[in-house]
């Protein structure tokens, strides 16, 4: 059922700027050089992040050719392997209801089915860290055997796949928790057999030939990997990603509709008996201490983007299916639940009068003929809400009430994804596509594409061109780049005047809004070769 939730319209929707185009770009381009060490962004050494993803997302591009399925599908793909590891997880510790309600509970999580869909990072290092931190409490509950050496192996396997994912907190965080739990419920005594020598050989032979090869073939890459990347992202605000400290609250409540609500509950019930006995309510405590540090720690971090919260959403699905599984049979489930179902009829009523006001008040959404195509799509949304936010908190007659409630929140929510998967074709407008296709077919070998005012992420993979930039630098790292090449290809609007009246044929892209500053000088002579909803393809020659 979640493969097909997953895959169904995969591919309906252009690559959203400027992210998917970033993580879509950079595989194209390791296909199209060969070099699956060192990756590049626009032909720039791109070193924000390590190479995984990049090495899945262009092995489905070159086995299922390029596409925006096939680039979405490695998250797709996470997304339900990390379902099945809740299932399997919350099965073994608490049984198979509670495998089940823990598997729908972050199958159908807001925010896990957006980024599900999404190409990016942070899907892939949510599962690999909770791939980590489920074979460690799966790990210690076995005695020494085969059984608990393989758990142990998958630690440190996920543990090196997630490094290469995304970097030191793909082990550094994981492990943080593993010690946290352990010194603060005193289970030092479980950890035995570590199988440590053996696994680290595991991990530094899966994480550390990357890291050894790329070294070597880029000085400075180490700098800017661990302490750029690494300690400044962290402990900096220069990133231009900063937010208050509160910032994840309000993105995990919403994130993890439609269940917010039954939180509470879950973990009154889970962590009950409280702090004195924590050693008798061990795996209880370990989920609550995953969910915590990682909450409290990138909440510290001074650099904060929604998906960063997404490795706090396994532990509590376990720990909403663990309560789920132990509510719904009783007699008085409904009423043990009505919080909850408060809570979700609550936050659909919200997000229906969000979703008619975004499309009704005029420059909530900057065009307004975007607004117009969403305004059916957000009336539909709407209509689906509340009429499951009200019939959850309904009962039906019977024993069956609380189960009843329960369906009706999932096909609240299965509903809500089918029409907002219906309607991203038009919520995303940043997409040069239409453009960059048609460059594809112009643009000749050797002939120079700048991007006026702005790099375009997109452009450089629908394109298969890579682009100078004009007044222009982005996120893209120079300091990779020799002194001759970075001047060529990165120029000021006085050079890109200059190349332009020259001899040569060049093509620029350019916003609309852009290029009408251009089209206001006369002595700018240009010709429209293609025109997107928002973007021209330009050219000095017809």
């Amino acid at each position: 059922m979640f493969g097909a939730l997953f895959a169904w319209r995969l591919g309906s929707a252009p690559l959203v700027n400027p992210d998917e185009g970033r993580y879509a770009e950079v595989p194209r381009e390791m296909l199209a050089s060969g070099d699956w060490v060192t990756p590049r962004l626009n032909g720039v050494p791109y070193f924000e992040k390590p190479p995984l993803v990049y090495w899945a997302v262009a092995a489905c591009e070159r086995f299922l050719g390029p596409s925006e399925w096939s680039v979405r599908l490695t998250p797709a793909l996470f997304a339900v392997g990390g379902i099945l590891m809740a299932y399997g997880a919350a099965r073994r510790l608490y049984g198979r209801d509670a495998g089940f309600w823990a598997a729908v509970v972050l199958g159908t999580s807001l925010l896990y089915m957006a980024m599900g869909h999404l190409v990016g990072l942070d899907v892939a290092v949510s599962v690999l860290m909770s791939a980590t931190l489920f074979c460690f409490v799966l790990g210690v509950e076995e005695p020494p055997g085969w059984r608990r050496r393989w758990l142990f192996y998958g630690l440190y396997a996920s543990a090196a796949l997630a490094t290469l994912t995304k970097g030191l907190m793909g082990f550094l965080i994981t492990g943080a928790v593993m010690l946290l739990w352990l010194a603060l419920v005193d289970q030092w005594k479980r950890l035995r057999p570590l199988h440590f020598p053996s696994g680290i050989a595991i991990f530094l032979a899966i994480a550390a030939p990357w890291h050894v090869l790329v070294a070597g073939r880029n000085p400075g890459w180490a700098h800017f990997y661990l302490v750029y990347e690494h300690w400044e992202r962290f402990f900096e605000k220069g990133h231009g990603r900063y937010q208050p400290f509160w910032f994840f609250v309000p993105v995990l409540l919403l994130g993890l509709f439609p269940w917010t609500g039954f939180l509470w509950g879950a973990f009154r019930d889970a962590l009950a008996g409280g702090w004195s006995r924590r050693r008798e309510n061990a795996q209880a405590w370990f989920f609550a201490i995953w969910a915590a540090f990682i909450f409290l720690f990138f909440s510290k971090s001074q650099s904060k983007l929604i998906p960063y919260i997404l490795p706090v959403f396994p532990p509590l699905a376990v720990v909403v299916g663990r309560w789920l599984a132990a509510t719904l049979p009783l007699q008085d489930a409904f009423a043990r639940m009505r919080l909850g179902l408060r809570t979700f009829g609550f936050l659909s009523g919200l997000l229906a009068a969000g979703m008619c006001v975004a499309v009704l008040r005029p420059g909530l959404i900057r065009e307004a003929s975007q607004a117009s195509e969403l305004r059916p799509y957000a009336y539909v949304m709407a209509a689906i809400l509340c009429v499951g936010g009200i019939r959850a908190m309904i009962p039906r007659p019977g024993e069956g009430a609380a189960r009843g409630a329960v369906i009706a929140m999932t096909t609240t929510f299965a509903f809500l994804m089918g029409v907002l998967l219906l309607a991203m074709p038009i919520i995303d407008v940043r997409s040069s596509r239409d453009v960059a296709l048609a460059a594809r077919g112009i643009v000749r070998p050797g002939e120079p594409v700048y991007c006026y005012h702005g790099f375009f992420h997109d452009f450089t993979y629908y394109s298969g061109n890579v682009a100078g930039l004009v007044n222009y630098t982005d996120e893209l790292e120079l300091q990779f780049l020799g002194p001759g090449e970075r001047a060529s290809r990165f120029i000021d609007d006085a050079e890109f005047r200059r190349e332009w009246a020259g001899e040569g044929r060049i093509f620029a892209v350019a916003r609309i809004r852009d290029a009408a500053e251009l089209f206001a000088d006369p002595s700018f002579h240009y010709h429209v070769l293609a025109a997107g909803p928002h973007h021209y393809l330009l050219s000095n020659q017809p």
